[in-house]
């Protein structure tokens, strides 16, 4: 693929993108579910997964001065109630061997390992481009950014709890164009989710990087549509001069 070019500022995806580096965080939950042993099937998992995502959705339980530690350990706690309520897992066995304050751990270090690859390109590219945060996240994103020195990056951040718009409404990429103050056709949106990122960009006019990974599956992908295709946050220095 060629090089971009008319680029005159860049909109990140967060979650997804730069805090995992294109793995859908239900793959990085499910992996350290295994890794620490808890007994339940991949599909009873992500039913727990889903129901944990609806009800942060809907009831405000993480708050503004929360980090990702703290996201990570109500996600998992939410989870591994959710299994044992539903007698996929027995509660004592969950409390004595602590499986929520792990899983939550165990993830905190893997973003925080991940971002030695994706913080500096967020960094370099920052130097050299006005960039906008675009994310479905739940009120807490300013904290979680400062949390990972990646605050300062960004000029403008349009976050989907404050918003009130959620991807994949091509809406809330709308707000990110507008944030950033250029016109759509100068402007790279940067996700790793084909639905929710590059869909909704593409229909509002802006150029699309598809960070492209280990998904949640079940997405009806046309490789055509997005100007760039990397699996690795670093290639894609090698594509924007």
């Amino acid at each position: 693929m060629n090089k971009l070019t008319d680029l005159k500022g860049i909109i990140f995806d967060y979650g997804g993108t730069i805090d995992t580096n294109s793995r859908h965080w239900a793959e990085v939950l499910w992996e350290k579910y295994q890794l620490s042993g808890v007994p339940v099937t991949k599909e009873e998992f992500r039913e727990a997964y889903v129901y944990g995502e609806r009800t942060l959705a809907k009831v405000p339980l993480v708050k503004p001065e929360h980090n990702f530690l703290d996201v990570l350990r109500i996600k998992t706690g939410l989870q591994i109630n959710y299994l044992v309520e539903n007698c996929k897992l027995d509660g004592s066995v969950a409390v004595g061997k602590s499986y929520a304050l792990n899983i939550a751990s165990a993830c905190y270090q893997y973003v925080i390992d991940v971002m030695k690859r994706t913080r500096p390109v967020v960094r370099e590219l920052s130097g050299r481009y006005k960039l906008v945060l675009v994310s479905n996240f739940y009120g807490n994103i300013q904290t979680i950014l400062k949390d990972f020195q990646l605050y300062d990056c960004f000029s403008s951040i349009v976050e989907s709890s404050v918003v009130g718009v959620r991807k994949p409404d091509p809406a809330i990429y709308r707000l990110g164009v507008e944030a950033m103050g250029y016109a759509a056709e100068n402007v790279l949106v940067v996700g790793d989710s084909f639905s929710k990122d590059i869909v909704p960009a593409k229909s509002v006019g802006c150029k699309a990087a598809w960070l492209k990974g280990e998904g949640w599956g079940n997405e009806e992908i046309d490789e055509s549509l997005p100007d760039l295709i990397i699996t690795d946050l670093p290639e894609l220095l090698e594509y924007i001069p």
